[in-house]
């Protein structure tokens, strides 16, 4: 780790809501956790040293600004956007870790400039060939790690094996789970059904004995029961999964308010259910998880949403910290090296079988 100590540059220009809101969300971060960790704020200098002494965040010894004069707007292409704006606070921020002065990037800007910069900043771990965005997915009985929700569109099927393996470490450390469950998302549950890429990796998943633990296909409409850590699909598929979920929440949440608001008896029943509410609220920890690493890269990357306000702010640095201390991009990196030995042992059986019936044919 960069100084011996977890180091996280934070990109608070990008977002919806300004550097302001970033920068409260940060100090919250700070009172939350007093452990021993940097955060490096990279933005317009002259914009955030106001916001930052106001609050009373440059007070704290954990805290450097580091200065970058453009910013990524959300409707910029994301190839254009870098090319052209070299000292935005999110390139900035993704060099520092490339220098070796920070361990991860935290950003609520363009999604596709971030991905894009990311990767050919930091480039691909050895072993993974490409990235995959991870989210945390409320689930009925537990919550899990849905992957890829936007990275890489159509990968091939090997690329999925490595999504189910960054997937599993990630939910060690977000979810505490030691030994996750992986499901491969499909619009069925027996063999034969999905398309030639679902089919494909389902035939490597259950070739990878010792290095996932494989429970199978999953459909889309038990996915949310939360009998998975782990649901791995590619970056197409993943990105309209948690875009419908998120409209289907919000059509939720609307039709409940008007339907509501036609009588004062049903007002009164959500006076009355307001303890279901609450206990709902803590079975749906979306500030806890609000950010979403991608991973794969020789460094974290971790995407807040652009709307995120202090508290998912918060929440992010946390996980991203967490994901840190854990160590996790070691774990990945033997986890891999344990996949290719067992892929080459795997060659080497298959090999020796050919050889064999060949001479029993001689």
């Amino acid at each position: 780790m960069s100084n011996g100590i977890p180091t996280i540059a934070i990109d608070v220009m990008g977002s919806d809501h300004g550097p302001e809101e970033l920068i409260v969300g940060i100090k919250a971060a700070l009172r939350e956790d007093k452990g021993d960790y940097e955060l490096i704020i990279v933005g317009d200098e002259p914009v955030i040293t106001p916001m930052l002494m106001r609050h009373n965040v440059l007070h704290d010894r954990r805290v450097k600004v580091y200065n970058a004069s453009e910013v990524i707007e959300m409707h910029e292409k994301p190839i254009q956007a870098i090319k052209s704006k070299r000292d935005s606070s999110m390139m900035r921020a993704i060099e520092i870790v490339k220098i070796g002065k920070a361990d991860a990037v935290l950003s609520c800007g363009n999604t596709g400039a971030l991905m894009a910069g990311g990767t050919i900043k930091l480039r691909m771990m050895d072993g993974i060939e490409r990235p995959a965005l991870g989210t945390v997915i409320p689930g009925k009985k537990r919550n899990f790690i849905l992957i890829d929700v936007g990275a890489s569109p159509d990968p091939r099927p090997e690329s999925l094996v490595d999504n189910a393996i960054l997937g599993a470490n990630y939910a060690r450390v977000a979810l505490g789970v030691r030994n996750p469950k992986v499901g491969l998302l499909c619009n069925g549950t027996e063999d034969g059904k999905g398309n030639m890429l679902v089919q494909t990796a389902h035939r490597l998943f259950k070739s990878q004995e010792g290095v996932l633990n494989y429970a199978g296909l999953v459909e889309g409409f038990t996915v949310l029961d939360g009998e998975m850590d782990v649901v791995v699909c590619d970056g197409f598929t993943g990105n309209v999964v948690l875009k419908c979920m998120e409209g289907a929440a919000r059509m939720f949440k609307d039709i409940l308010k008007e339907e509501i608001q036609k009588s004062w008896l049903r007002k009164l029943g959500i006076f009355l259910a307001m303890g279901a509410f609450r206990g709902m609220k803590k079975r749906l920890p979306i500030d806890k998880f609000s950010g979403a690493p991608l991973l794969g890269l020789n460094g974290l990357v971790v995407k807040a949403h652009g709307s995120s306000q202090r508290k998912q702010i918060a929440g992010a640095i946390a996980i991203t910290l967490r994901c840190l201390r854990k160590q996790m991009h070691g774990r990945i990196k033997a986890d891999i090296e344990r996949l290719n030995a067992l892929v080459e042992a795997n060659k080497a059986i298959a090999l020796e079988k050919e050889k064999q019936a060949r001479q029993n044919q001689d």
